[in-house]
């Protein structure tokens, strides 16, 4: 029996990009005992995930955490987070521990002087290279995301028009450099003559509203109305996903969803664009635009105050992609 520890305490996108070295250490390394620690909020996102034989969680005092970890005797710590909280837990628990290269420094690069000394690879397998020592490989299946049956929404309970198939829009992002503005979305869906579901969290209640006013009984607004499973759920049943660079678009990729991804201040080459999507999906970003990345994150708004990464985003093009989709 070895047992190991990953840490990763947020958020959403970045949790589901860890689940192929989850299940491909539980399925690799013989007796493997796999916990996996993050914060109380993301807890939904892991605890239905049969590789994985517990989930502790951080809720408010890391020092609750660290005692109840010790009670655990691991072999080994696989730090996918490589922050001040994570190198806490691996001082606390002494153990051998094994640590995620976030090329923090390449980031930087591209960011601040736009030296493009990124590796071409995405971050899922850049990840595996943390296990290398326990000849783990990546097994190409993908994501993964476990919904409870107590979360499965009973698509009956939707308007008549969605019960047939529907294109899933997540409109949000945890910073609104990363988001299409909503105008820009609803010109696309006066475009469109599919249904659309706004899916998204609390926080976009009053963007969603804003659309909803707009464009009516076109689209069903799902924000904030559903847990973040029942959202996910959602996404699995939709035909086409339309999605900011996040969390639910690392879902939508689970779930090998065509994924049509809007790409603002962050860009692909980060190595988070959706991974093993389905072969229709698209990526839409305006290239060439010397201030682009800004920021390996995000911002309240743009630095340059022109938000052309995402206001010069071709409507047209867009609309008539989705009308094709569905053709």
């Amino acid at each position: 029996m070895v047992k190991f520890l990953i840490i990763r305490f947020s958020s959403i996108g970045d949790i589901v990009l860890t689940t192929p070295l989850i299940r491909c250490l539980k399925n690799q390394v013989e007796g493997a005992i796999v916990h996996y620690v993050s914060k109380k909020t993301y807890l939904p996102v892991l605890e239905n995930n049969p590789y994985l034989d517990k989930v502790h969680v951080l809720d408010t005092d890391i020092k609750v955490l660290i005692n109840e970890l010790k009670q655990e005797n691991f072999d080994y710590i696989i730090d996918l987070h490589k922050n001040l909280r994570s190198s806490v837990l691996k001082s606390k628990l002494k153990r051998i521990a094994f640590t995620f290269n976030k090329i923090n420094f390449e980031k930087w690069l591209i960011v601040n002087l736009k030296i493009d000394k990124l590796p071409d690879k995405h971050i899922v397998d850049r990840t595996f290279e943390t296990l290398s020592v326990f000849d783990v490989k990546n097994d190409g299946k993908g994501l993964d995301y476990f919904i409870p049956e107590k979360d499965k929404i009973n698509l009956n309970e939707l308007p008549e028009k969605f019960k047939n198939g529907y294109v899933g829009w997540v409109i949000g992002a945890m910073h609104k450099t990363k988001k299409i503005p909503p105008e820009k979305i609803i010109r696309i869906i006066n475009s469109i003559d599919i249904p659309v579901i706004l899916l998204g969290g609390p926080d976009d209640k009053e963007e969603a509203s804003i659309i909803e006013k707009a464009v009516g009984d076109k689209i069903f607004n799902a924000c904030g109305k559903y847990s973040i499973n029942q959202s996910a759920d959602l996404v699995s049943y939709a035909k086409l996903i339309l999605t900011n660079d996040t969390g639910l678009m690392h879902i939508a990729a689970a779930f090998k969803k065509p994924i049509f991804s809007f790409w603002g201040n962050t860009i692909p080459e980060f190595g988070m664009y959706p991974y093993l999507a389905d072969k229709n999906s698209k990526i839409y970003e305006i290239k060439n635009l010397t201030c682009r990345p800004c920021s390996k994150i995000g911002f309240k708004e743009c630095p340059k105050k022109h938000f052309k990464c995402m206001i010069d985003q071709n409507e047209q093009t867009i609309a008539e992609d989705i009308q094709s989709f569905f053709k």
